[in-house]
């Protein structure tokens, strides 16, 4: 009940300064009593669309206003008893909406009059049509989009733009609601700022690396980037956040139909529970000895700098807009599977050589900032180091229909790897050597096995597999024993 009251608040809030704008806007409109289904159906493609243009969150539609006057009437629309045809009127208008939208209407109590609010969300994907075309504000029309291109134009171009992170999580809340709901201490001391001596300085220091803004009536917004990083509970947000958490689980065997031994369902922001997460696998993970020709030493058996990175990368390379799902960490007993929502946007097998392109630039620039990942384009370099360093396996980078997976095995000697696994190798190997500025040669590979030189016989066949599936060639045709790069190179 509070709840509902609290938006009530600031429903009347919005609804009043949204009528105090002295110049139209594209994204607002003021209706008294007009219902008619294909009007309102035709205004939620259009006002999504300008919205967007317009760089807003939200447009909206008010009934109980007369237009011209901006005077609060009243208005006896009911859209919770309206049917079209036979069906839920909402229903309807849901399914003519493509892409679905979480539009909503809201009954206000405004003290001059009942209203009705319609809050419909700006499209962050592609253009939004109604019953299959899309549509948008010019002045007081709806026309087609398709009409005007230079407004298309413009549509795309903030769409390319579109930045999650900005995006509200939690709109409407006062100052103390804020300090309460984000771990602001964290955020200072990650960042090596002096916390403010009172609570005006702390907001400022928030909003000025948009983890929080300002809305109406003095009241302030959370954005996804603030709550992703910083909740103190991730609950305490729609379930379109609280299911990014970062989710462990660790099997007693080598698939997930074995016993789950521990499970995390993470629900702080990734600033603390990163780390966290992080520690809690070293501390599982049993202590080997390092396989190959170098000399032994105890060791986990996977190098941390590897699981930061990896777990690194799957948080800040992640589709934030697939609801429902987040980053996954599963541990079995010779492997660890890193997992997040949203394909690679870069080719799996230039991923280590290619520069990064984030979906998340803020929350990567953040987590830099913060020292919980390497500078950019260097993250996956300090993997295969690791890995070559401590004569591992290959990593393996898999794409999946709206995923992406990066898998980090156990110690197993050369002679255990399988006939794919020492060619991925080999072509990783290339790859760091290259952008080492050197060449890939027997001897070199020979060390990154730890095979020993009477057997380098067996290094050269892992070549011309590699070079069978033109995954690498010689650097100089013409001086075979000069080396070898990657097949782009």
């Amino acid at each position: 009940m509070q709840e509902l009251t609290k938006q009530m608040q600031r429903d009347i809030v919005l609804i009043d300064e949204l009528l105090s704008e002295n110049s139209e806007k594209g994204y607002i409109e003021f209706k008294h009593n007009n219902e008619k289904s294909e009007m309102i159906g035709k205004l939620c493609s259009a006002l999504s669309n300008t919205a967007r243009i317009e760089e807003k969150d939200f447009a909206y539609v008010i009934w109980g206003i007369e237009d011209g006057t901006k005077k609060v009437i009243g208005t006896t629309f009911n859209p919770d008893n309206k049917t079209q045809g036979n069906q839920v009127f909402i229903m309807w208008l849901s399914q003519m909406l493509t892409p679905r939208i979480t539009f909503t209407f809201r009954k206000v109590k405004h003290p001059k009059g009942n209203l009705v609010l319609l809050e419909i969300p700006a499209t962050h994907t592609t253009p939004v049509e109604f019953n299959r075309i899309a549509y948008v504000r010019i002045g007081s029309a709806t026309p087609r989009l398709s009409d005007y291109p230079e407004h298309y134009q413009k549509l795309i171009n903030s769409l390319r733009s579109f930045n999650w992170e900005k995006a509200i999580a939690k709109s409407f809340i006062i100052s103390d609601e804020v300090l309460k709901l984000i771990d602001y201490p964290s955020y200072f001391k990650l960042t090596n700022q002096n916390l403010p001596t009172n609570k005006k300085g702390i907001l400022e220091k928030l909003s000025a690396d948009n983890l929080i803004t300002k809305d109406v009536g003095g009241h302030w917004n959370i954005t996804n980037l603030g709550a992703i990083l910083f909740a103190e509970n991730l609950d305490n947000f729609d379930t379109g956040l609280s299911r990014k958490g970062i989710r462990f689980v660790a099997y007693d065997g080598d698939n997930r139909a074995a016993i789950v031994k521990q499970r995390i369902d993470g629900k702080r922001g990734y600033a603390n529970a990163f780390s966290g997460v992080v520690a809690y696998i070293n501390n599982l993970l049993p202590i080997n000895e390092r396989i190959g020709s170098t000399q032994r030493s105890p060791q986990l058996i996977f190098p941390e700098i590897a699981i930061r990175e990896t777990i690194a990368n799957a948080l800040i390379h992640q589709d934030m807009t697939i609801s429902g799902t987040g980053p996954l960490i599963e541990l079995f007993n010779t492997r660890l599977e890193v997992t997040n929502p949203g394909k690679s946007l870069v080719q799996t097998d230039r991923m280590i050589d290619l520069p990064p392109r984030s979906r998340n630039e803020s929350l990567a620039s953040l987590m830099r900032r913060m020292g919980m990942c390497e500078e950019q384009g260097t993250g996956l370099d300090k993997v295969i180091l690791s890995i070559e360093m401590n004569q591992l396996p290959p990593p393996k980078f898999q794409e999946m229909s709206d995923s992406m997976r990066v898998i980090l095995f156990a110690p197993r000697s050369f002679a255990d790897m399988t006939v794919s696994e020492r060619t991925r190798a080999c072509y990783q190997h290339s790859i760091m050597k290259y952008l080492d500025g050197k060449k890939m040669k027997n001897s070199t590979l020979c060390e990154r096995f730890g095979i020993d030189k009477k057997n380098a016989a067996q290094a050269s066949i892992v070549i011309k597999k590699a070079l069978d599936n033109k995954i690498i060639k010689p650097a100089d045709p013409e001086h075979p024993r000069g080396g070898y790069e990657p097949i782009w190179a």
